[in-house]
């Protein structure tokens, strides 16, 4: 059995964790929350990254944590069904079934973030929401991959970055099956596998994406943040040059930046 415990970034004055079963959608669904020691940034659910195949809460412990910190929140990092076994939409259902739980215990609206694959699960969540009429705070995108072709340059500029073209071909394939749209993009009260099945972006929630310059997915992020602003949704990007995919994992500076970033929005949304 996971312990409850504490938790102290560098440099940081710490904080609590604990784990926490939530109601899904005919299961449980298992988390870990994050609370520093001041959290006035309201309540941000988080999905690991893991091309959807791969990854977990307690993979992303230490990350999660430091997150918590530079942000002044409450993080939920959510467990969800992994594919192959369980293909779309499984894991975006369990995000918002946390979604729900979350708001149902934090004050105000929340907040929905993600990186890598949990990106793509957190965009398509946001939408989610917006379609149901539900306020929420935020979208934090830590490079999100968006178009399952992986059609863009930045995915064939450097052939050995990760992830390849390829391999991320795969990983979508796995987790959404090979149609141009998945039908649950097309229900009455859509499930969106990707953003890119969303064929109009007004009313997003207010959004922070952040990528680096040596990325492959670069230039979905990109893409998606002109849209969003199309769209008139409000939207900051970070851009780290020379960063690369995983540094949500790997880049103390790429946290704190995100967090700052996610506090500054939640701010002027909730204020």
């Amino acid at each position: 059995m996971t312990r409850p415990g504490t938790y102290r970034p560098p440099g940081a004055a710490g904080g609590r964790w604990w784990p926490v079963t939530l109601p899904g959608p005919g299961h449980d669904v298992p988390a870990r929350v994050y609370r520093p020691g001041h959290a006035p940034h309201g309540w941000l659910v988080w999905a690991h990254g893991g091309s959807w195949r791969a990854g977990s809460a307690a993979g992303w412990h230490a990350a999660t944590a430091d997150l918590a910190h530079a942000a002044g929140a409450t993080v939920v990092s959510v467990d969800y069904r992994l594919a192959p076994a369980h293909r779309h939409p499984a894991a975006l259902t369990d995000l918002l079934a946390a979604m729900d739980w979350a708001q149902e215990h934090g004050a105000g609206p929340v907040a929905v973030g993600g990186d890598s694959a949990g990106a793509t699960l957190a965009a398509s969540a946001a939408l989610v929401w917006r379609d149901r009429h539900r306020p929420l705070a935020a979208q934090v995108l830590a490079y999100p991959p968006i178009d399952p072709g992986c059609h863009a340059p930045s995915y064939h500029r450097r052939p050995h970055a990760f992830p390849g073209p390829a391999e991320l071909a795969a990983a979508w394939r796995d987790y959404r099956g090979g149609a141009g749209r998945h039908p649950a993009a097309t229900a009455p009260t859509p499930l969106y596998s990707t953003p890119a099945e969303a064929t109009d972006l007004t009313g997003a929630a207010p959004a922070v994406l952040a990528v680096g310059t040596l990325d492959p997915v670069a230039d979905d992020v990109l893409a998606y943040a002109c849209r969003l602003r199309a769209a008139g949704t409000p939207t900051r990007l970070l851009r780290f040059p020379g960063g690369r995919h995983g540094a949500f994992l790997t880049d103390p500076a790429f946290r704190h930046r995100l967090g700052t970033a996610y506090a500054a929005v939640h701010s002027r949304e909730t204020t």
